[in-house]
């Protein structure tokens, strides 16, 4: 019953905002099942029977009025809700609320699609009661989910159809152990109805916008990082973490940039766990005095999506007194500028396809 208050909650809340703002929209909802990518040998017991769920989403058009539009060939922005039972009572049911958005190819038949939000579980692990949950180790995780589509709308008045594939992920970032998480590899098929009779024409004022030219001179950025997170000993306690990052960067067209910079980071959870590894672990030769902080250098790209930008960096410690999961890493988030030069940051840092942490900035683009 309250899944069932929940959806329709979502449903009337997105009709009535997306009829009272928008120029045009449509709302989708989307049947998926399919099956627990086994991506570590350490969930096999949790992978049974075969997941599914709906997402129902609420899709603003874009028509060209700005120019960025145009040049992502008119991509939608949206909400969805997410619900998806894992079929599998130790994991539980799991439902999200995400922004996305639709980017299209082929005369806009082929839809991708890229949401971002937070998802809520209510059986995550517990020593007593559920002490087999190790994918989520907490209620509230981050939630990532891909949708790759053929679509085609207004097959009948404003109704149209959809069908491909769709890729969901839940992780709580490492910010409380254990946390393996979990990916789920589905099909999917929807039905799309058009909120409004007609929509506007596309507008293209933005000539040949793959081979326009734009240039900036070098840019030079600080970013402050911070959050909690824990190491993978469950129980060994949430510290905070602080990261301080210094970058240039030069915009080579006006969708990308490439990055070149340092990090420097004070891990406080590593001094925790250099501990239990020189009490409990002796065989490993830790004295208990290695240093807890570390120094990175990265390259990085920037794709600038109007005033929202996605960020991927790859990373390699010059400075690493304890070995922790590699001396490579990866991050990958979004940027926010809130004018100019001001930008927020929310990002996540893994080893491979481990993560790290789930990191807050705040920066500045000079």
């Amino acid at each position: 019953m309250k899944l069932f208050h929940t959806f329709i909650f979502c449903f009337t809340f997105l009709t009535v905002f997306s009829q009272e703002n928008s120029k045009a929209s449509y709302i989708d909802v989307n049947y998926f099942k399919g099956n627990i990518a086994l991506h570590n040998n350490d969930i096999l017991h949790l992978i049974k029977g075969r997941p599914e769920g709906y997402i129902l989403s609420w899709n603003k058009k874009t028509f060209g009025f700005n120019d960025w539009e145009q040049r992502y060939n008119y991509p939608d922005l949206g909400l969805s809700f997410v619900y998806q039972n894992l079929k599998n009572e130790v994991l539980g049911e799991v439902s999200g609320l995400y922004a996305h958005y639709n980017f299209y190819f082929l005369q806009r038949h082929v839809m991708l699609r890229i949401g971002q939000g937070l998802a809520f579980t209510e059986n995550p692990y517990d020593k007593v009661d559920n002490f087999r949950n190790i994918a989520f180790g907490s209620k509230i995780m981050s939630g990532t989910y891909l949708m790759l589509n053929y679509k085609k709308e207004r097959i009948i008045d404003r109704f149209g159809l959809q069908a491909g594939f769709t890729l969901l992920h839940y992780s709580n970032a490492n910010i409380k152990a254990p946390n393996t998480s979990i990916n789920t590899v589905t099909l999917n098929l929807g039905l799309t109805y058009n909120l409004e009779d007609q929509a506007p024409e596309y507008i293209a004022t933005v000539s040949n916008a793959k081979n326009e030219t734009y240039t900036q001179p070098l840019k030079y950025n600080m970013v402050f990082r911070t959050g909690i997170n824990e190491s993978d000993v469950v129980g060994s306690g949430q510290y905070a973490f602080y990261i301080l990052s210094a970058y240039a960067d030069k915009r080579i067209t006006r969708k990308s940039a490439l990055q070149l910079g340092t990090d420097v980071f004070f891990s406080n959870f590593l001094k925790e766990l250099i501990y239990y590894k020189s009490v409990s672990f002796p065989e490993e030769n830790v004295t208990g005095n290695e240093d807890y902080k570390r120094v990175g250098v990265f390259a990085g790209h920037e794709l600038f999506i109007n005033k929202t930008s996605v960020v991927s960096q790859f990373g390699y410690y010059v400075y690493y007194p304890f070995d922790f999961e590699g001396k490579t890493y990866l991050r990958i988030g979004l940027k926010r500028y809130f004018s100019t030069k001001w930008f927020g940051a929310i990002t996540l840092k893994s080893h491979g396809a481990k993560a790290e942490a789930l990191e807050f900035g705040l920066g500045v683009r000079l």
